[in-house]
């Protein structure tokens, strides 16, 4: 086994942009190309440009594929329309989150999942060993697609520029075949940033010229590169879960606040509905805790693993922390007992070395943007 991380197709062109690499999930990946306060308020205000291609892509086909799909996950894939795309998750019997996913109806008879990268492998094996005893091929398509995304408010239309088609007739969380800059592609309008956007689903060959296509296309509206860094800060002001932070095996869909995946209602059975049925109903009773948001009244930055603290006790931990570019202090997002959850909670605090730090509690997410 060699130490080599994987690298994208974009991986020289990031480099000739002067970006600041980083390992993540085992890819060298751009962190930052300049500055990262510039990148996030270019994808609030204007657009930024992001190479997604870590992400891991497993196509299901096959007259089973639904059914495979409806009993390996825990939302209800057999309702999915053709052209759209669905939230959901996959979980272990034991009800613990394996990743979070979004599936693409993308034929009659075939699906796409996109898994996080630090969880591709696991995924694609557990979505295989379900297959069993279904009509259905599961097929690792991990290097048959580079993922570029455009997001801000100025992302449809720079991507009008560029491609003919139907942008407009495209809604949040639906995809369809298309051409972008002469480039075959699967345009999807999904994001992870809390604005508009798109994610282009191209094969690698094509990445580099579209990024360039994109760059020119987005320079009179501001578009900028944009890293990992500020995709990050993104999420966190919009609320959003990253796994192995918010999300993890040690905790189910109810824990984390998003129990409304969980489709008890579809057919069939699927993994891990016993634990959930059990974990549904703990959180009816009596939620341990609660998932939330914390702004800071000072100035230093929380981290993740950092202790939530109320009275003298400890009543949570934080899962992500940051400075938020958008709301000019640090935020973070932590569990915390039902107890302290309430938004406006007084007292609490966060533990940052020994120094307990006034934060207000909030309901996520932090930012919402302007429809």
């Amino acid at each position: 086994m060699s130490n080599a991380h994987r690298q994208t197709a974009l991986d020289a062109l990031h480099r000739s942009l002067g970006a600041t690499m980083t390992d993540f999930a085992g890819w060298d990946m751009p962190l930052r190309y300049g500055s990262e306060r510039d990148e996030h308020l270019a994808v609030r205000t204007r657009a930024g440009l992001f190479d997604l291609s870590h992400m891991g892509e497993i196509t299901v086909t096959g007259p089973g594929a639904a059914a495979l799909l409806d009993h390996a996950l825990v939302g209800n894939i057999g309702s999915v329309g053709l052209g759209r795309a669905r939230y959901t998750m996959i979980c272990r019997a034991d009800g613990g989150i394996l990743d979070d996913l979004i599936v693409y109806r993308l034929g009659e008879t075939e699906y796409m999942v996109v898994a996080n990268a630090g969880n591709a492998q696991i995924v694609l094996d557990a979505i295989t060993e379900r297959s069993a005893g279904f009509d259905a091929e599961v097929r690792d398509d991990r290097d048959a697609y580079a993922l570029i995304a455009i997001q801000g408010p100025e992302s449809s239309g720079i991507l009008k520029s560029v491609t003919d088609a139907d942008l407009d007739g495209l809604k949040y969380y639906a995809g369809l075949p298309g051409t972008v800059a002469g480039v075959p592609a699967l345009i999807a309008r999904t994001g992870y940033t809390g604005e508009d956007g798109f994610e282009l689903f191209v094969e690698p060959r094509h990445a580099e010229s579209l990024w360039r296509a994109l760059t020119e296309a987005g320079e009179p509206a501001g578009m900028v590169p944009c890293g990992l860094s500020c995709r990050d800060t993104l999420r966190l002001e919009a609320g959003m879960p990253l796994y192995g932070h918010e999300l993890t095996t040690d905790l189910t869909p109810f824990d984390a606040g998003l129990g409304r995946v969980v489709k008890f209602e579809k057919a069939g059975d699927f993994v891990g509905r016993e634990a959930l049925t059990a974990a549904a109903e703990r959180a009816e009773t009596a939620p341990p805790r609660k998932l939330v948001g914390l702004i800071a009244k000072g100035r230093r930055v929380p981290r993740a693993g950092y202790p939530v603290v109320a009275g003298g006790a400890v009543i949570g931990e934080v899962t992500s922390g940051a400075p938020s570019p958008t709301l000019g202090k640090p935020i973070a997002i932590a569990y915390v007992d039902a107890a302290h959850a309430a938004p406006g909670t007084e007292g609490v605090g966060v533990d940052i070395r020994g120094t307990h730090e006034p934060y207000e509690v909030v309901a996520l997410p932090f930012y919402k943007r302007e429809k």
